[in-house]
Order: structure tokens, then C-alpha cells, then sequence
């Protein structure tokens, strides 16, 4: 089984019923099966084969779908990139993927139409120059001829290349069986139907909006409801107007929503999944969120694009008392353990790192066999988080393995010091770094973002009466914007290497 023929198996069991509804259209999985195979022998005719890469360059947009499909049913490995890429980390990605061709929506055209390779260009809209051709203008010459598509769950189908926050991002190789796994995990602990509408507002070129959420809906046959950007408003009324029962999000999305003065006239009764991931919420935040949705089934869901994404949840209920874990078991067909430094099984409060092990992980990195090594232990993927166990057995994540600090052979978590420079009322953003010390091997330093200049005295004070005193930060800088990648993450290699400055 692969992908693309479960599409065109919806296409033979719901042929009317809607597939895909996006930027004022509205597809059958008929159409949307016919429109695969037009694209998809369009590609075949300009050279375009089994094993080769075809990098996706597009917003949540019908076209997205129809890409997608069709370059997995010819038996190429399409490669999805984040629609907010600059052109020379396009650029990167398209050598190093070693791709054949390259398509474009025109609303993100003009961030790179500088690129000058030897690929096959396709954009939507107008063609450009003498080297872009049209999609819609290949779509109309394809031949919607059936193509059978031959490929298992062992061939390969995707690479997802992840955010790159401490260097060069690296391309992570999906097999079928990685993403059929993760997509049935989300249906089953999602109770996803053939009538369930999902809303994918969030970008298909992570792994948690693509692999969870739009696959999980063409395994059950669900209505996709994309848009191609994110904002309380459209959320609302895509909600109120589509009718739509799921919806996966990072924390930041529910919070502005619900500060949006529009939430308390929509209809929300449609919703039966609100689901959330990237980031936790604390208590105050998720019943601030539940208030304000009208839910008692708030859901977060962790993992990371190497899984899959697959990994734990914490269940609506299990919000009360436990905001802020990621829940107390894998997930469906997902294992998880959390181990020390020797590989032995932590005790409740002992810090150690978190690994998983399902058939919803990575099959490698794509051309680098050294970090492909490094990230697995075993058949147990390395996830770099490190956490602990409550005596309930909630799992609470303390911090990334690499931005632990190791200050006079003492460990220090900062998530936890930039959680406390949160709760300061002005500071809206926080990271905190280790940076080299002669004596102590590193030290800390807080960088914050505020709305006003923070009065350091009173700062101080809220961190010596919350933490313990090596862990307060001995250096501090205001900034006017902290560092950050496509993805939107703080990039906190930048300001280590700032120092002491």
C-alpha cells in the first residue's frame, strides 16, 4: 500500500463526497483523483521518473494536494519545504536533495525567481520567462489516463527536512510504512471518520499537518479544509462556515484566537478534536483556552519529525492537574522510554532523556550516514528532549539535550529559568544560553524581549524567590528581537556565540 492508491481508492469508494476545499474551490475524491492523474503523466512526459526527487514550494493550496499525489504516484519522492524559505536555503535544499524539479505557487514566486538551476520549473499562474512553465497549463495536457502505482510500504516517499536550528538542516527520509503508521495512530486516537472534516491551517510542510492530519484524512476519506495561511479570523470562520471536526495547532494559534473578540459569536459546536503540539500550554493557559473554544477535549499531542511525528498525548481529560506534561504513554503503535546517561530507566524525578521506538520512525538522513548513527540507539530514536517522570507517571520535558548548561559541573535546565522570566509582566519573549567561563566552565546569560525596559532590580528578585541560586542568570541582555529560523523557532546558537558581549 502507498499513498497515492489509497486517494484513488476513495476516489472508487466516495467518488462525490468532498476531498479538498481551498481558495474558493471545492474538489470530489473523483476530481481529485482525475486531477493526480493529469498532473501525474504531465510529469512522466517532461522526463520525470521513479526514485526522483521533486521538491514542493507551496502554501496549504488545492495545488499543494495535487503535487503531492502526483509526483508520489509516479514513483518519485516528493520533498515538501517551508513556504517561508529565503532563496538561497531554497537553493540549499534543492542541491542537496538532489532534485529534478522544482513547483512553485505564484504567491511565493517572487521570494525566488532569481534561482537559475538546471531543473524542471513549474509554477501556478502565469508562466514566466522561458524556463517556468504553467502548472495549470501541464495540468490541462496531462492525460487523466489511470496510473497504477506499484510501490509498497518498504519504497521510499518522502523527505521532510527539519528546522535547522543548529546548523545546516538535515533531509529525514520517510518510508510508506513511516507515514501510514503515524497517519492510522492520529485516526485512531482521534476517532477520524469518513465524515470528519479536517481543518489544515497550519503548514503541510511539517510533518504533524502533513503526515497526521492530511494523510490521516485521505486514510479515512475525510474532507480537507485548507487555507493557505493562519489568522484568528480565518480560523473562526472557516470553523463556523466548513462545519469542520478537527484541528491541529501550536500553542500560539489558540492563545490569539482566543483573545479574538470574534470568538464569542461563532459557532464552534462542529468541533470535537482541538489538538495542539510543538510547544506545551500551562494551566492558566489551557483554561483560558478552554473557556474561551468552549472544549473540554483540548489535546496535546508531542513528538518530532523524526518520529514520524509520533510519540505520547495528554487526553483532554487528563489536563486538569497535569497542564504542562506530555501525557503518560505512547501513542498507538509508538513505545517510549526514558533513560540516563547509562541507558538505564529513570526513577520518578530524575532527569533523563526520552526515546522512541515504533515503525512511524525516520528511515535515515537523507546522505549522512554519520547523524543517521548518532540519532539512533539501537532500533530507539535519540530525541534530544530531556524529561521526568512524576509518581502518576505524567511525563514533563525539562529542556533540549543540547541547550543543557553545565555550569561548575552542575546541570541547568533552561526552560525552566526562561519559564520564570516569562511570568515577568513586560518580558514577551526569553531564551537563556550557556556562554564560556574560565572558572565554571559556562555560565548563564538571559536574552529577553520586552514591551519596556525591565527594571532589573525587581527582575532579579522574581528569579532569586522562584529558583534556586545557580541557576539565576548572571548576565542579561534586552534585545529588540531574538533569532529565529523559517519555522519560527528561536535559534539559540547565534547567542551563544554573542558571548559575554
Amino acid at each position: 500500500m502507498n499513498s497515492s492508491e489509497l486517494l484513488a481508492r476513495n476516489a472508487r469508494k466516495y467518488p462525490e463526497a468532498e476531498a479538498v476545499i481551498g481558495m474558493g474551490k471545492r474538489y470530489s475524491y473523483r476530481a481529485m483523483d482525475c486531477l493526480v492523474n493529469q498532473f501525474g503523466n504531465a510529469l512522466l512526459k517532461k522526463g520525470i521518473s521513479r526514485g526522483d526527487k521533486v521538491v514542493l514550494f507551496m502554501p496549504n493550496v488545492p495545488e499543494f494536494v495535487i503535487a503531492y499525489f502526483a509526483v508520489q504516484r509516479i514513483g518519485a519522492i516528493i520533498v515538501p519545504i517551508n513556504a517561508k524559505l529565503t532563496q538561497p536555503e531554497v537553493e540549499y535544499i534543492l542541491d542537496h536533495s538532489d532534485a529534478k524539479a522544482l513547483i512553485v505557487h505564484h504567491l511565493l514566486f517572487e521570494s525566488i525567481k532569481g534561482l537559475e538551476v538546471p531543473l524542471l520549473l513549474i509554477k501556478t499562474g502565469e508562466p514566466y520567462g522561458s524556463v517556468w512553465e504553467a502548472f495549470d497549463h501541464l495540468l490541462k495536457k496531462g492525460n487523466d489516463a489511470p496510473i497504477s502505482c506499484t510501490l509498497t510500504e518498504e519504497d521510499e516517499s518522502t523527505i521532510l527536512y527539519t528546522s535547522g536550528t543548529t546548523g545546516r538542516s538535515k533531509g529525514v527520509l520517510f518510508r510508506y510504512r513511516s507515514i501510514l503508521t503515524v497517519a492510522q495512530m492520529i485516526c485512531v486516537e482521534m476517532e477520524m471518520k469518513p465524515e470528519s472534516r479536517l481543518l489544515l491551517m497550519m503548514p503541510l510542510s511539517h510533518s504533524a499537518p502533513l503526515h497526521l492530519f492530511l494523510m490521516a484524512g485521505i486514510v479515512t476519506g475525510s474532507t480537507l479544509v485548507l487555507t493557505p495561511t493562519f489568522t484568528p479570523e480565518l480560523l473562526l470562520n472557516s470553523v463556523e462556515q466548513e462545519k469542520t471536526t478537527h484541528f491541529f495547532g501550536a500553542p500560539v494559534a489558540y492563545l490569539l484566537t482566543a483573545n479574538d473578540p470574534q470568538i464569542k459569536q461563532t459557532d464552534l459546536s462542529s468541533m470535537k478534536w482541538w489538538v495542539y503540539g510543538g510547544a506545551p500550554l500551562s494551566p492558566g493557559e489551557v483554561k483560558f483556552v478552554q473557556e474561551y473554544f468552549q472544549t473540554d477535549n483540548l489535546v496535546c499531542v508531542y513528538g518530532l519529525t523524526e518520529a514520524g511525528p509520533s510519540g505520547t498525548l495528554l487526553l483532554g481529560k487528563e489536563h486538569e492537574g497535569k497542564a504542562g506534561s506530555i501525557g503518560r504513554r505512547a501513542a498507538l503503535h509508538t513505545e517510549i522510554k526514558i533513560v540516563n546517561d547509562r541507558g538505564e530507566a529513570v526513577q520518578p524525578g530524575e532527569v533523563g532523556e526520552i526515546l522512541l521506538r515504533g515503525e512511524g520512525n525516520m528511515a535515515r538522513y537523507y546522505k549522512d550516514e554519520e547523524a543517521t548513527k548518532k540519532a539512533f540507539s539501537g532500533d530507539w530514536l535519540l530525541t534530544g528532549d530531556l524529561a521526568k517522570v512524576d509518581g502518576e507517571g505524567y511525563i514533563w520535558v525539562v529542556d533540549r539535550k543540547k541547550d543543557l548548561i553545565i555550569s561548575g559541573g552542575v546541570n541547568i535546565y533552561p526552560k525552566e529559568i526562561e519559564e520564570v522570566l516569562l511570568s515577568y509582566p513586560s518580558i514577551q519573549e526569553a531564551a537563556v544560553v550557556g556562554v564560556p567561563h574560565k572558572e565554571w566552565g559556562e555560565t548563564v546569560k538571559a536574552y529577553f524581549l520586552a514591551k519596556e525596559k525591565v527594571n532589573m532590580e525587581e527582575l532579579k528578585a522574581l528569579l532569586t524567590e522562584n529558583l534556586a541560586s545557580f541557576k539565576i542568570p548572571r548576565l542579561y541582555e534586552q534585545v529588540d528581537m531574538l533569532p529565529r529560523n523559517a519555522s519560527g523557532k528561536i535559534l539559540k546558537q547565534p547567542l551563544r556565540d554573542r558571548g559575554d558581549k
